[in-house]
């Protein structure tokens, strides 16, 4: 197995972490589109825990990867909104349409930051400061009304405008009094046209949800799908603007002094009057006045006179994805596709062997480019749903120097069994809670140098990380050398929360107290824990998956946390083995060494067993003529091969008839394709068509020991 150390406040974890970049950018966006839609269909009035819960770990989820990656900005705005859907989840908080438009707000922020990141740093950064502040006020239980009211701007326009000069008008329009901050202003605004009502009553709505805004009323307008609002205001033009433009292009907002009893509308862009020039080719004729001016009052006649400005893309930074996101259906469909085709070679191969070279030479030619062709489709193929441990393994040293840095703390990480292949589907899903665990180790897990060494301890503490092939399982541990878990205090906790423990529960069930949504022994809530999300987290995710999560604990010596997962889909290094007409597959991880038997060294022992003496040293014997029941066409032929495996710290001789070679296997589950079986982890398809199953070892050794 590779072995790889890491120390995780040393120099040695110079890691070039943006090959792993587009993996984070790619599940960010995809959790900023998840939390958009679930904040978009919240119900106020009958919010449940499901449903804030699940926005609650997109935002965690996403302050993780930025953490891990150095984009502290991104983790900050998302610790923000973590720390207020936090209180809304514990039902602190009543939810209202302004938290969710200043969430909203944010996760367009983080667009804007996460798409600068991206694109190497380039683009203006967008300042996060107002929304922080907005952010804090909510979470702090103040309501808009109490809040300080900023204009509120857009962060992510599609479309800027260059300012231009003002145009040379016929008559000059009554200009827009410049804007003092704070000072109450009487504007028209003339809307329009629109294809829908909805867009201008949604603008009527800016009015009544955002506080301090200001007042709004419907004026008669004598065009037809133009709206026309008398409104007061101490807000500039450009900041309405970039309101009605969630709603409305900015192209249709005009605007009016309505102080100076202005009848002509006039562009809002930067408050002058831009479109044509009015001797251009096709320039519109003069929009009538909205009405008729009152007896005895003159009417100012004037001609709207605009510039065309051409549409100027915005040169924020988008996030562009620069691979296919495929469904993992369509992959497994191709994959047994091209397992059909191999098939198909192979007999085309077998029927083939007989024919005479020289006559059929083009026949046979075209078999083997197609022999050789089939093969480089299938590793093709594979390799699209493969993907090594070493690249989840390698997200952690930098999060990890990171955060014993942050701590105070000195700590190592080992990794083991990097190469070991894994699907992509599992990977992915499997991500998100290793990161929960490496972090809670390290924070709760690791001492503080000074309290190690008091101990007798290293003062760099380790944290292991290793991944295998066990049985029909793939396990993943996450083991470090630190004060373990402490069964009072756990205990002492879950008593307070009104949980049904008792002094007398095993250690196996105190330690699966820490996986009850919302339990944390933390004494103070940080952005690295203490709100009692990681845990639930993770074993919500696994067990999605039909896994399991096993806790192992010495209070004072450290603790380790197995993620035992089924196998779906994985390549592995086997050894072929014959038994009668059978072939069976053995993980060549588990395979320690084979040897032609002598009778002799075989003792039989109570109930029929049979132990066998290799070096002084006697293990259990299983025949796998009887275990799997295969038939015995050749009456005179017997198994005297012996391959010793291991498994879980044991050792047992499986006694087989050849030993036919190694090669890679692709495992299927044989589970979700047919039914579990006793002492089978899979099946593959060999060559030749013929189906070969994949042994238990891990189970195997089980049975001898019973």
């Amino acid at each position: 197995m590779a072995e790889n150390y890491q120390e995780g406040s040393g120099s040695g974890a110079d890691f070039d972490l943006s090959q792993f970049y587009q993996i984070f950018f790619e599940e960010a966006g995809e959790n900023l589109d998840q939390m958009e839609q679930m904040l978009l269909n919240l119900d106020f009035s009958n919010a449940n825990d499901e449903e804030l819960n699940g926005i609650f770990r997109c935002a965690h989820s996403i302050k993780g990867g930025a953490a891990t990656f150095g984009f502290s900005d991104v983790a900050e705005l998302t610790h923000q909104m973590e720390s207020l859907l936090d209180k809304l989840r514990r039902h602190e908080l009543q939810p209202i349409p302004e938290m969710v438009d200043v969430l909203l707000e944010s996760a367009d922020a983080s667009r804007s930051l996460l798409a600068r990141h991206q694109a190497g740093g380039q683009g203006e950064a967008v300042s996060t400061t107002a929304l922080v502040k907005r952010i804090s006020d909510l979470a702090a239980g103040l309501l808009p009304t109490d809040m300080e009211v900023a204009p509120v701007r857009a962060l992510d326009a599609s479309v800027s405008v260059d300012p231009v000069p003002p145009p040379v008008s016929v008559a000059a329009a009554p200009a827009l009094a410049p804007h003092v901050p704070g000072q109450l202003r009487q504007l028209e605004i003339h809307v329009g046209p629109l294809d829908r009502t909805e867009q201008a009553d949604a603008i009527k709505d800016l009015f009544r949800d955002i506080a301090g805004l200001g007042t709004i009323q419907d004026i008669p307008a004598s065009i037809p799908g133009m709206r026309v609002f008398a409104v007061e205001t101490t807000s500039s033009t450009d900041d309405l603007l970039d309101l009605f433009a969630f709603h409305v292009s900015k192209d249709q907002v005009r605007f009016v002094d309505a102080a100076k009893g202005g009848a002509s509308p006039i562009d809002g862009a930067s408050e002058v009057a831009y479109g044509f020039f009015s001797d251009a080719p096709g320039a519109p004729a003069p929009l009538p006045s909205r009405a008729p001016a009152a007896e005895g009052v003159p009417q100012v006649k004037t001609a709207v006179v605009t510039k065309a400005v051409e549409p100027k893309v915005s040169t924020q930074a988008q996030m562009e994805s620069t691979t296919i996101r495929v469904a993992v259906n369509k992959v497994d469909q191709l994959i047994n596709l091209v397992g059909e085709l191999v098939i198909t070679q192979a007999m085309l191969a077998q029927n083939s062997r007989g024919l005479d070279a020289g006559a059929y030479q083009q026949l046979l030619a075209g078999l083997a480019d197609l022999d050789r062709n089939t093969r480089d489709l299938q590793e093709s193929v594979m390799s699209i749903r493969m993907i090594p441990m070493s690249i989840v393994f390698s997200r952690f040293p930098r999060m990890l120097r990171d955060l014993a840095n942050k701590l105070g703390k000195k700590v190592e990480l080992v990794t083991l069994g990097e190469a070991t292949e894994l699907d992509k589907g599992l990977v992915e899903k499997i991500t998100d809670p290793l990161t929960h665990l490496v972090r809670n180790s390290c924070d709760h897990g690791i001492e503080l140098p000074a309290e190690r060494l008091a101990k007798g301890k290293s003062e760099h503490g380790t944290i292991t990380l290793s991944a295998s092939h066990q049985g029909g399982s793939i396990v993943i541990d996450v083991r470090d050398d630190g004060k373990g878990l402490s069964r009072e205090k756990i205990l002492k906790k879950a008593m307070e929360r009104g949980m049904d423990v008792s002094e007398q529960m095993p250690d196996s069930e105190v330690w699966q107290l820490i996986f009850a949504p919302g339990f944390s022994t933390a004494d103070e809530v940080t952005d690295v824990s203490g709100r009692g999300v990681g845990m639930d987290v993770v074993k919500r995710n696994i067990a999605a998956l039909n896994g399991s999560v096993e806790i192992d604990s010495a209070e004072g010596y450290g603790m380790k946390v197995s993620v035992r997962l089924p196998l779906t889909l994985a390549i592995m290094d086997g050894m072929s083995v014959g038994v009668g007409e059978e072939v069976y597959i053995l993980p060549l991880s588990s395979v320690v060494e084979s040897f032609q038997v002598n009778p002799d060294d075989v003792s039989t022992v109570a109930q029929g067993s049979q132990l066998v003496k290799v070096r002084d040293e006697y293990m259990p014997v299983i025949a796998l003529e009887k275990i799997f029941q295969v038939p015995r066409f050749d009456l005179n032929k017997t198994s005297n091969i012996m391959v010793v495996v291991e498994a879980d710290g044991s050792r047992v001789a499986l006694l087989v008839d050849e030993l036919l070679g190694q090669h890679q296997v692709v495992v299927k589950n044989l589970e979700s394709n047919y039914r579990k079986v006793p002492n089978v982890s899979g099946a593959t398809i060999l060559g030749d068509g013929t189906v070969a199953l994949i042994l238990d070892i891990g189970g195997l050794v089980r049975r001898a020991r019973h």
